[in-house]
């Protein structure tokens, strides 16, 4: 399996196969300033938007980074304790070489190479934590472990595996070149060094970095704060017993789930229902924080009333409909100085907007320098045929250990159990049919 570093948007078409992100090179972003929305208000709010032609993925997803670009977050100091997800603010430089001394990388003796093959006088020992104080001398060696350093007059270790020992000597028939088994100082990173980079989202990794370096505490980002709303008459709280008519509120609670992986704040607000006015008010309120979520009311409807809410609080409309299939009406643009997007309200059509669009926006927002698809690459267990014409993110099981996946039956973008049998979604281009069993397939990580 390969994973990409780095968003497919800026990897070369081949590696991809199909070429379905080609017309991002020729397509133009579509920009709406916003419309006299006072008229729109209490009249019919379907069709308050001109019709324009669908961005495919590549020029949406473009259209999104290019948008939000590179906003300045305020900065904060946390705890190394409290660093693990957060973004690093500020670059961060090695305070010293690393290792700081030429050190072993093996258990064994540390010799001088022009000493061997031969038998040598075991003068010491040296283990990690420790200095050796005194020479190695011609005929002589020290016993040594992994990561203590180098003594002097030493040159190169031989493997314990490789001597012998017997009377205070050690003897050895391998011969040994300079350098070998030793890591010489600096080799890793020298002193002022740039060892992270400002914009990085710290993991694991990078903690044990800035452990190294000393950084006990760190200057991140502040986490954006989002608001999650959901819309429509039928949707009814989660601990709420639904009518044969109503669902429970699950995409507010993924899309939390989400936001929260991504490294946002999220806060959840009340069902909008299907009223203007109401609609209005709620838009209000989640425009308050850094970036608004709003999960149903983007299509055609007559009740669906989220673009003239949006147009109410001079919204303009970077784009409303994208050709992937689930997840077409989507809806993204600005308010009042805050990004928002209108995701579709089914649950898969919402967690694979937000996955594509939405988390980029959020990460941009929370200072990462370059929002990243995880795209793998993985063979189709069995044959595949789709309808073209729409890049489809279809859900599947990524086998664990091996690039083997398969496509999960699913009955449309309603279907909350095969979402959640799912943990990949196979990204079919839009101009490909089939894709026949053991051919490789682009897979995008949940």
């Amino acid at each position: 399996m390969r994973i990409g570093l780095r968003d497919p948007l800026l990897m070369r078409r081949q590696e991809l196969g199909s070429g379905y992100f080609a017309a991002a090179q020729r397509l133009p972003l579509l920009f709406q300033r916003p419309m006299n929305h006072q008229s729109m208000v209490g009249n019919s709010p379907a069709g308050i938007l001109k019709a324009v032609d669908a961005l495919d993925f590549a020029a949406a997803r473009r259209c999104v980074l290019d948008t939000v670009g590179r906003p300045e977050p305020i900065v904060e100091p946390v705890s190394l304790a409290g660093a693990a997800g957060r973004v690093l603010a500020v670059d961060i430089s090695a305070d010293r070489d690393y290792p700081p001394v030429d050190r072993s990388i093996r258990d064994g003796f540390a010799v001088r190479a022009a000493d061997i093959p031969g038998s040598l006088q075991i003068a010491g020992e040296v283990r990690a934590g420790q200095d050796y104080c005194g020479i190695v001398e011609a005929g002589q060696c020290v016993r040594i472990m992994t990561g203590a350093p180098i003594p002097a007059g030493a040159d190169a270790v031989i493997m314990v595996e490789h001597a012998t020992v017997e009377n205070g000597l050690m003897a050895t028939t391998r011969a040994a070149q300079a350098g070998e088994f030793i890591n010489r100082a600096g080799c890793e990173t020298h002193k002022g060094d740039t060892v992270l980079r400002r914009g990085t989202r710290l993991g694991f990794a990078h903690i044990a970095m800035l452990a190294t370096v000393g950084a006990a505490e760190v200057a991140v980002f502040r986490r954006p704060r989002v608001a999650i709303l959901a819309t429509g008459d039928e949707i009814v709280p989660v601990e709420a017993v639904p009518r044969s008519f109503e669902v429970r509120n699950s995409n507010s609670w993924a899309l939390a789930a989400q936001v929260a992986g991504a490294g946002g704040i999220p806060t959840v607000l009340p069902v909008a229902p299907d009223n203007l006015e109401a609609t209005i008010a709620l838009v209000e309120e989640g425009l308050q924080a850094d970036l608004l979520l709003l999960s149903g009311g983007v299509s055609a409807g007559d009740y669906d009333f989220v673009e003239a809410a949006l147009a109410h609080c001079g919204a303009e409309f970077f784009f409303t409909r994208v050709k992937i299939r689930p997840g077409a009406p989507l809806v993204f643009g600005r308010a009042r100085g805050r990004f928002f997007f209108g995701l579709p309200g089914n649950p898969l059509s919402t967690a694979v907007t937000f996955t594509v669009f939405a988390r980029a926006a959020l990460e941009l927002l929370s200072g990462v320098s370059e929002p990243v698809l995880p795209i793998a690459e993985a063979h189709i267990t069995r044959t595949l045929r789709e309808k073209t014409g729409l890049t489809r993110f279809l859900p599947a099981v990524l086998e664990n250990g091996v690039a083997r996946v398969t496509p999960i039956e699913w009955k449309g973008s309603s279907d909350v159990p095969s979402l959640a049998r799912s943990n990949a979604f196979i990204v079919a281009a839009a101009d490909r049919e089939i894709y026949e069993e053991g051919s490789v397939v682009p897979v995008l990580l949940q």
